[in-house]
């Protein structure tokens, strides 16, 4: 895969609810190795647009290309098995489990060996979840949490909580990594330490999808970023033709957010 190869492609995505269209007619393009950012005012359509290239909402029309091959976002599983993995504006952790297992989850997507040989723990089994688990470790240690794998995930301070998040998700082997905001609920310390985290995972060649609220952090993470207003793509760019753009000022204008 080069860096010049196309990891998303959607195009004409709209998404109605009810009276409401959240979406119209929104195309965007990734490429491998880059940052994307997703902003726009409160109510402009980016969970929602989030939600449907993940399988959580269907669309009501678009195309969707994952690695230059049509995907359909109907079921969240069939998305991360296409190799698209996300992250949630709450944290979901599996809080009962040891900050590892909530790991090996992520990896179990790809699981060779069926449930007969998770059932009677077959030599297969064994070899693929030594596999498994010393991968999981390797990715606890990526995210500098090695060493708290045997500790409960609800032990974690929120802001380790975030990063065994993005440990789960990296553990499924994506294409693209999709973060809805990532930083919210953080302290400064956390920020810096996450956008650090997000350089590290683009720096070795994976795609990031990122939606946040900071819009100070995405046009100094993001290498190209996309602006929503009501559903409409109004702007797309890298982040200092985007921040200067008067498309861009009006939306923000009065909701009291900065863009820059």
């Amino acid at each position: 895969m080069t860096l010049a190869s196309t990891v998303l492609q959607v195009s004409g995505v709209s998404k109605r609810f009810g009276g409401l269209q959240a979406l119209s007619e929104v195309s965007l393009s990734i490429q491998a190795g880059q940052i994307y950012g997703l902003i726009g005012p409160n109510g402009a359509g980016k969970t929602t647009f989030f939600n449907v290239i993940t399988g959580l909402y269907p669309a009501d029309c678009g195309q969707f290309q994952l690695m230059e091959r049509t995907y359909e976002p109907r079921h969240i599983h069939k998305v991360v098995q296409a190799g698209i993995a996300r992250t949630f504006q709450n944290i979901r952790l599996f809080k009962n489990m040891s900050v590892l297992e909530n790991v090996m989850v992520g990896e179990h997507i790809n699981s060779h060996v069926g449930v007969w040989g998770a059932l009677f723990k077959t030599k297969a089994f064994q070899t693929e979840e030594r596999l498994i688990v010393n991968k999981a470790k390797a990715y606890l240690a990526y995210v500098g949490l090695e060493p708290f794998g045997s500790e409960m995930a609800s032990s974690l301070s929120y802001g380790d909580q975030r990063r065994l998040e993005i440990a789960r998700a990296l553990a499924t082997e994506p294409h693209l990594l999709a973060f809805d905001e990532p930083a919210a609920g953080m302290n400064a310390t956390e920020k810096l330490q996450l956008q650090a985290l997000i350089q590290k995972i683009r720096d070795g060649g994976q795609s990031v999808l990122l939606i946040e609220h900071d819009v100070r952090m995405v046009m100094g993470l993001c290498d190209r970023v996309s602006v929503l207003d009501e559903g409409h793509l109004i702007c797309e760019g890298v982040p200092q033709d985007v921040q200067k753009d008067p498309r861009v000022i009006e939306a923000y204008l009065g909701h009291g957010e900065a863009t820059a």
